[in-house]
C-alpha cells in the first residue's frame, strides 16, 4: 500500500474533525481543531488538482495571447504576448507552474489595460476574450464548500 498525500490529509482531517475536536475542552480549542481539519481537507484537494489547474490555465493564457497579439497596437507588448504564446511549461513542479503563471498573469493584466484604452470592435473582442479566460480561471480554482 502506498498512501497518497491527499488521502493522508483527508483521513487526518476526518479523524481530527470527528474524533479529536469534540474531545477538546473549550470552544477556542474545538474551533481551532476544526479549522485545522478544514485546512487539511483544502490542502488535500489542492494537492490533487494543483498541477492540472495551473498547466491548463497557463496553456489557456498562452492561446489567448496568440489570439489577441495581432490586434495589440503597442509593438513591445505585442512582442511579449507572441513570445509568451510560444512558451511551454517545462516542469510540472508547482513552483515552476506558479512562476510561469505569475508571468502570464502580469502580461494578461498589461494586455487587458491596453485593450481597454483602444477604440473599436477588435479591442472589444479582445476584452471579451480576456474576461472569458479570467472566468475559466476562476471556475478552475473554485473550491466547493466542504461538508463537515
Amino acid at each position: 500500500m502506498r498512501p497518497e498525500v491527499d488521502a493522508i490529509l483527508s483521513s487526518l482531517a476526518q479523524r481530527q474533525l470527528v474524533e479529536l475536536a469534540p474531545q477538546l475542552g473549550g470552544a477556542y480549542a474545538q474551533g481551532t481543531a476544526t479549522l485545522m481539519a478544514l485546512l487539511m481537507r483544502l490542502a488535500a484537494e489542492e494537492f490533487e488538482n494543483a498541477a492540472a489547474i495551473r498547466a491548463a490555465e497557463n496553456a489557456d493564457f498562452r492561446a489567448l495571447f496568440l489570439e489577441i497579439a495581432p490586434g495589440v497596437a503597442g509593438p513591445r507588448l505585442r512582442a511579449k504576448l507572441k513570445a509568451a504564446a510560444g512558451d511551454k511549461d517545462t516542469s510540472l513542479k508547482i513552483s515552476a507552474l506558479n512562476a510561469a503563471n505569475e508571468h502570464l498573469r502580469r502580461l494578461l493584466i498589461a494586455a487587458h489595460a491596453h485593450v481597454e484604452t483602444r477604440p473599436g470592435a477588435p479591442a472589444r473582442e479582445a476584452e471579451r476574450a480576456i474576461l472569458a479566460a479570467l472566468k475559466r480561471s476562476a471556475d478552475r480554482r473554485f473550491v466547493a464548500p466542504l461538508a463537515v
